[in-house]
């Protein structure tokens, strides 16, 4: 059955305010959110949401990587359901926005179809990953990750953060490591509603982003060794100097990414020198160079090239190299019917809208090989994210939402 007709909208005043509680919880230093995954913050986080999604009378399911699964009903038993939604956690200093708009949004769908008395044949759920931002444990979407069976479970409850503590450990301790098995469960579908964190969609002028495509990406952690000296008494020629080597790295990952315009990026946001002492040199650096590209084959070229070139400066200086691969998907295409599906509602509810390559990973990124599976974005000002300056409008907020209303309704089938 089609979907209703443009008079159909989600409640735009609810939904912001939703986004404005949660803000509380795990504020940052400049107006965002420091919420990262299985901190207490992150667990306070969760036991809100779920406050919210049982007064809107969904049943939670949560699997063994800390998922949570919240579900209202269809009409057909053996439909299978129709999900929708992203992530709580935070970066460090992260917006509040990025992830919970499109968990948030999800649960505003369902709560307006309880305010329409609208069935649907499929059941629909509303999903929060665990740790799709990586901050914390790298990779990022892990938890989907495991769920679509790229990595393990063991693996990630291993994956350990910068103070020792793993995954496993951190889950149990928050209280949400549920019994359900990472993966069991089928889809009809999956939605996931996010901000650009670019700003093409605001250059551009329109309201809403039919996501065609997601960006492939490496995450290459590099360790260089050199040898700690005093940088005041250790003559230049004799020295073993790993931030050198980082140096030149950076430099070389910038001419990279440029020779391989357009349409891929490459950078290096975090850094860890030890001792860290203003006056000694370094003698281990470890830093992660991002790569991404929507085309494989430069993608595959970048990642070459770096590792090849990274070598070629690490053995000039005599500084030790190794490399870890923590963090990789393929560029992805989203499912054609899906996108239409977006698209068609973005048209019949009169926002003015463009195709757009995701340019950050998702966990729709790892769902797409489980199930058919889109994007909805909306514009944020001067593409900021990933910053506690991250902002949007409500009007924004709003008419992506409506968007997601009608193409997750489309696809759960309405009963009449």
């Amino acid at each position: 059955m089609s979907a209703p007709g443009e008079n159909l909208r989600i409640n735009g005043d609810r939904l912001w305010d939703s986004i404005m509680e949660m803000a509380q919880i795990g504020p940052g230093i400049a107006g965002g959110n420091n919420r990262q995954t299985l901190t207490d913050e992150d667990g306070e986080g969760r036991h809100l949401f779920k406050r919210w999604c049982d007064e809107a009378g969904l049943s939670m399911g949560v699997d063994q990587m800390g998922t949570m699964f919240m579900t209202r009903p269809g009409t057909d038993p053996d439909a299978l359901p129709v999900y929708v939604g992203s992530h709580l956690d935070t970066q460090p200093t992260g917006g509040k926005y990025d992830g919970v708009l499109g968990v948030l949004a999800g649960l505003e769908v369902v709560r307006s179809l309880d305010d329409l008395g609208i069935k649907t044949k499929h059941p629909i759920v509303v999903t929060n990953w665990a740790n799709e931002e990586g901050a914390r444990f790298a990779p990022a979407m892990l938890a989907s990750g495991v769920f679509a069976g790229i990595h393990t479970q063991d693996y990630a409850y291993n994956r350990k953060d910068q103070a020792g503590l793993t995954y496993g450990d951190e889950l149990a301790r928050i209280g949400w490591r549920g019994e359900e098995e990472v993966g069991a469960r089928k889809m009809h579908a999956y939605f996931e509603y996010h901000i650009e964190q670019g700003p093409i969609l605001e250059a551009e002028g329109k309201q809403i982003g039919v996501v065609t495509h997601g960006q492939g990406l490496w995450w290459l952690e590099f360790t260089l060794t050199g040898k700690e000296a005093h940088t005041g008494s250790t003559p230049m020629n004799m020295r073993v100097n790993a931030g050198l080597a980082a140096a030149r790295i950076i430099e070389m990952v910038q001419s990279v990414a440029m020779d391989h315009q357009p349409g891929a990026v490459g950078g290096v946001g975090q850094m860890k020198f030890s001792p860290n002492s203003r006056n000694v040199l370094p003698g281990t650096v470890v830093f992660t160079v991002d790569i991404r590209s929507p085309e494989l084959s430069k993608l595959d070229a970048m990642r070459e090239q770096i590792e090849s070139k990274a070598q070629e400066i690490c053995s000039k200086l005599e500084v030790g190299f190794a490399m870890e691969a923590v963090g990789h998907f393929d560029p992805v295409a989203f499912d054609p019917t899906l996108v239409q599906r977006v698209r068609s509602a973005a048209e019949k509810l009169g926002y003015s809208h463009m195709d757009i390559i995701s340019g950050a990973g998702h966990d729709a990124c790892w769902m797409n090989r489980v199930a058919p599976s889109t994007m909805v974005m909306c514009p944020c000002v001067d593409g900021l994210s990933h910053n506690e300056a991250e902002e949007i409008s409500k009007e924004w907020a709003a008419a992506g939402a409506d968007v997601l209303f009608h193409a997750v309704l489309e696809t759960a089938e309405i009963v009449e």
